[in-house]
């Protein structure tokens, strides 16, 4: 009898814990319907260097700093994001060109009730391919990026989870006023991007963000331009797929190319600038 009794209790215990456990990692519920949530503002400042090496070779060398509005600050409220991507590239002809390198982002803790950490770094490793198509005055570009992400939050024994990023982006420069994109021409680029995400982490949110975005530049020099532009995002959060955010952010831009080889070195001009 005793021996049944202590069985009795053991199985109890075991289903007991069994239904607390369930409780603890019950996943998220997804909403009958999608839900937006309301729009954050930014304002983003990049810069993208392509330093010749090589007669093939190139650093890509490119520095972001990202801000995101606060309660009392639309748009610049505090820093969010400091990026340091950088790659080494090959050209394969004019049109086509290839990159593989690494990124260390530095993430800030923009809640203002949390109680985590403040800074937490992000590491990647990302590789590009890059595809220019001349039509008539105008300039079409494919990009497909592939990204290898480890990041994790601002709790204090928050682990890094992996994933995947993939990013395919169009985008088209037209000239404004001259006939083919040179030295003092004013430029106007439309672009999309789609970004998926795939990984353990990843359940019911494969769409990370979708961003549409229009830039007006200005060519300076063969190696200088500058452009700013207004970019729309939406993309589902990773914890629950039925919520998707959205923002708009400011974005201003910096391309440099500078060519420290001897002339007699140098290839004909290649398409670098994004």
């Amino acid at each position: 009898m005793r021996n049944c009794r202590n069985s009795f209790l053991a199985v109890v215990v075991l289903l007991f814990g069994c239904a607390v456990f369930a409780q603890e990692s019950e996943p998220e519920v997804l909403p009958e319907t999608s839900q937006y949530k309301d729009p954050k503002t930014k304002v983003w400042f990049n810069t993208y260097g392509n330093i010749r090496i090589g007669k093939r070779l190139f650093w890509d060398a490119q520095t972001h700093f990202r801000f995101q509005e606060t309660e009392s600050t639309p748009f610049m409220g505090q820093i969010g994001q400091i990026y340091n991507r950088h790659a080494i590239g090959y050209i394969f002809n004019k049109k086509t060109n290839f990159r593989l390198g690494g990124v260390v982002r530095i993430n800030f803790n923009t809640d203002e009730d949390s109680e985590g950490k403040n800074v937490v770094p992000e590491w990647r490793i990302w590789h590009q391919y890059q595809f220019a198509m001349p039509f008539y005055s105008a300039m079409f570009y494919h990009r497909i990026r592939i990204e290898h992400r480890w990041s994790k939050g601002f709790t204090e024994n928050s682990d890094y989870i992996f994933r995947n990023r993939w990013r395919y982006m169009f985008r088209a420069k037209i000239p404004l006023n001259n006939n083919k994109l040179s030295p003092k021409t004013i430029y106007v680029a439309p672009e999309a991007e789609l970004i998926m995400q795939s990984g353990k982490e990843v359940v019911a949110s494969p769409m990370e963000d979708l961003r549409l975005t229009t830039t007006i530049g200005y060519i300076v020099t063969p190696r200088l331009t500058f452009a700013a532009g207004v970019l729309y995002n939406q993309g589902q959060e990773r914890y629950n797929g039925g919520y998707y955010q959205q923002g708009w952010t400011l974005r201003f831009h910096m391309y440099y190319s500078p060519d420290f080889r001897r002339v007699k070195k140098k290839l004909p001009d290649v398409h670098l600038t994004d």
